[in-house]
């Protein structure tokens, strides 16, 4: 870390493949950490893609990022599981975790070769332990409810399922049969045990309280159902009642953010520990800039990054 103004902007740039790009706060961070990091570039371009899109259209842009000498590679968001189902043969090595989880959101380029990875695991893991005591579920009988079983609910109960501190039981929700069983199958796929999950449909928040109400005290609650972000409104009523000395974590750091609120207001006069997005989102693009550039980003790096990112918000 130089904190030094970027060098002279060798003309080539990093993409950022989602559904409406131009609206996410990086466009304002991406040129202030490639300044602080002394990267060559400090261009981020979007690619804007409709969800639903045709297999055509993501190996058109898989191609292009491919064969574009300026293109260093790119984040991919909302599009992961398309991107993997409909291009994973155009890449040279995917991770491991790309092929387990059927998704790529780091594509990047090393000596001529195109690689694949999925970066939702591992950074959901480095912003959960930065709140979350390594010990925390040791002989506590604690759990964890995981509302949404799309990528970061994905990401989440696969990290908590190979944690060495497991919870008691981890609780998947969603709102159709169908999604849980995909995350079924993936938690099969790695391997993990099955006695460890549950997988509950909730159509209505009601049914979200009730199992809100019967977590243990230490409980962890996570909002990953992209509510408060994606679409207003919280997959919880206003009645619901929050575990002693809980913790509950938002996914999102922007939007209406109706969960954390009602979190934020539980946690006057009752002892619970609340956590917003903010650092799930900083760890999300650290690593694949890392995989993009091939810079080394250990945790003073990301701290300080952070800070950056934070006077821009």
């Amino acid at each position: 870390m130089t904190g030094a103004a970027a060098a002279a902007d060798d003309g080539t740039y990093m993409g950022f493949v989602g559904v409406t790009t131009g609206q996410s706060s990086i466009r304002r961070v991406f040129p202030a950490w490639a300044a602080e990091l002394g990267l060559p570039t400090g261009t981020l371009v979007g690619h804007d893609v409709a969800m639903g899109s045709p297999p055509a259209v993501y190996r058109d842009l898989v191609a292009q990022i491919r064969d574009d000498p300026q293109h260093r590679g790119a984040l991919v968001t909302t599009h992961k599981v398309a991107v993997h189902a409909a291009c994973a043969d155009m890449f040279d090595e995917l991770d491991e975790l790309a092929t387990t989880f059927g998704e790529i959101s780091s594509v990047y380029k090393r000596d001529g070769k195109l690689y694949g990875a999925a970066k939702d695991p591992v950074t959901v893991r480095l912003a959960l332990e930065e709140f979350l005591p390594a010990d925390h579920f040791a002989g506590s009988g604690a759990e964890v409810l995981v509302l949404g079983a799309g990528g970061s609910g994905m990401a989440l109960s696969h990290q908590l399922g190979v944690r060495g501190d497991r919870p008691a039981r981890v609780t998947c929700t969603a709102l159709r049969e169908g999604q849980l069983d995909h995350l079924r199958e993936l938690h099969e796929r790695a391997g993990l045990p099955a006695g460890l999950f549950r997988y509950v449909v909730t159509p209505q928040p009601a049914d979200a309280d009730e199992l809100l109400a019967a977590l243990p005290p230490g409980s962890l609650v996570v909002n990953a159902t992209g509510m408060g972000k994606d679409v207003p409104g919280s997959p919880f009523t206003d009645a619901a009642v929050w575990p002693d000395r809980g913790l509950a974590w938002e996914f999102n750091y922007r939007g209406s953010l109706e969960f954390l609120h009602q979190a934020q207001a539980w946690q006057s006069g009752h002892d619970l520990t609340v956590e917003d997005g903010w650092r799930y989102f900083v760890h999300g693009w650290t690593q694949v800039i890392a995989d993009v550039f091939d810079v080394p980003m250990p945790h003073e790096t990301v701290t300080a990054l952070s800070d950056v990112a934070a006077a821009l918000r």
